[in-house]
């Protein structure tokens, strides 16, 4: 090999490889979020996170019910099994309307709105009436119905609200009226002020909590203007300062957030405080199902407005965590319908019952933690009360109905497997020739056309 000038051997260089691009590697992180992705845009996961989160998070409450209730019953000479077996006919009744609810099409649902509204607003007339009406921890907002079984009206005036609501809403957006602020406050605010005065004759304040977080969630979906909002807003604030201001009760309450001690100078904190203790003592995994220490007359209303305190000792961390996941499911797939939708009331309609329930679960897991006020509102589908059950599940009803109404998961629920005798996606039964298990009758058919005896 000839050398170079320099008289020095010629360096040898090493010959470059091409590249090789192997398989990507496997990124399990990677693969499960696409997987959960995929999952989430199926167009049955609001239909399922509805179903199914709705019946866990009732099935959950009974459960607790049932421990929390216990001591109560018994300290009233009653079975301890009382309130359960309540509880379980409520639930009974309203699987019943949620069923019927979820089968009924949109067009009867707007039909039910003015008729449903006219009876709420008729039986919260009547708790005024002396002699029907009957107080309870010192509201009357209640209607005795015989022997121990009462109802609250104003539950189902929420349920009012929001179907009128809704269908009000939509009809005003097909005739292009809701740019005009005039048709956008009339009549639905003047309507709502009418069943907040009713529910505040009765003293019961966290009722028309919900109510307003219901009417401002929807005009907040219709699109109403900043101002027009906080207008609103702000004159219900000055309404809530003033109901605040000349209740003892009311300011009391305000004074135990984030008291330590039962006795907070002069203001009584028992009940805050005993929450609080539940809900520290349970730990992680809590201390075991119907081993609450402060369901033994050390908390008040248990079973009821504090049964997610009861869940923290019992279940623990894990137990409350569950609780919290399943209503984040739920309202996950209410704002999903909400917004998937092209019908308007259907919008409205999946908006204010997502919002009802949303607000309910904040305002009482907030009290209970001791970050919100003692609003005296049950946990939905999950404390005890029949009242509250039933219109709560059937508007989870209405919920399973707009879900299916989809056209993704009309299409998606049409070509699943039928049952025998239904018809398939190709068709109907005749449509499709004869099955296959019936080869007799085709043998014996081939038979006679060719001849054979």
């Amino acid at each position: 090999m000839p050398g170079s000038r320099t008289g020095r051997p010629p360096v040898q260089r090493a010959v470059r490889r091409p590249a090789t691009t192997g398989p990507p590697r496997d990124n399990p992180v990677r693969r499960l979020y696409t997987r959960l992705q995929r999952a989430w845009d199926r167009p049955l996961t609001a239909y399922y996170l509805i179903l199914g989160g709705s019946l866990l998070i009732t099935v959950l409450g009974l459960v607790m019910v049932y421990s929390a209730s216990q001591i109560t019953a018994l300290q009233m000479s009653l079975p301890g099994s009382y309130f359960f077996r309540k509880q379980l006919l409520a639930a009974v009744i309203g699987a019943g309307l949620l069923f019927a609810a979820s089968r009924m099409p949109v067009k009867l649902h707007r039909a039910l709105a003015y008729p449903i509204l006219a009876g709420a607003v008729f039986m919260m007339a009547l708790v005024q009436v002396p002699g029907i009406g009957v107080a309870v921890n010192g509201n009357q907002n209640w209607i005795a119905l015989g022997g121990s079984f009462q109802i609250q009206p104003s539950e189902f005036g929420k349920l009012a609200l929001v179907l009128w609501g809704a269908d009000l809403i939509a009809r005003k957006q097909d005739k292009k009226l809701l740019n005009q602020w005039k048709h956008m406050l009339v009549p639905l605010v003047p309507v709502a002020f009418m069943l907040l005065g009713l529910i505040m004759l009765g003293g019961d304040m966290g009722t028309a909590i919900i109510l307003s977080a219901i009417l401002f969630g929807l005009l907040w979906l219709a699109g109403a203007p900043t101002r027009l909002f906080v207008g609103v807003l702000s004159v219900a604030g000055l309404i809530g300062l003033l109901l605040i201001k000349t209740s003892a009760n009311r300011m009391a309450r305000l004074q135990c957030l984030g008291a330590t001690e039962p006795r907070s100078g002069a203001v009584d904190c028992w009940q805050a405080v005993h929450g609080i203790y539940a809900l520290a003592s349970g730990g992680i995994f809590g201390s075991g199902l119907g081993a609450s220490v402060e369901k033994w007359g050390q908390l008040p209303e248990a079973h009821t407005d504090f049964i997610f305190a009861v869940t923290g000792e019992e279940l623990g961390l894990a137990g409350t965590l569950s609780v919290l996941a399943l209503f984040a499911a739920l309202g996950y797939a209410g704002i999903r319908v909400a917004g998937r939708t092209e019908d308007p009331f259907v919008r409205y309609a999946a908006g204010g019952v997502t919002t009802w329930i949303t607000a309910q679960a904040v305002i009482n897991i907030g009290a209970v933690l001791g970050l919100l006020p003692i609003a005296g509102v049950p946990l939905p589908l999950f404390s005890y009360g029949g009242s509250a059950l039933l219109p709560t599940m059937f508007a989870i009803g209405l919920l399973i109905a707009f879900a299916r109404d989809e056209p993704a998961a009309r299409a998606a629920l049409s070509v699943r497997q039928p049952r025998f005798g239904r018809k398939r996606a190709g068709g109907a039964v005749r449509d499709r020739g004869p099955r296959r298990w019936n080869t007799m009758r085709r043998r014996a058919s081939a038979a006679r056309s060719s001849g054979e005896r």
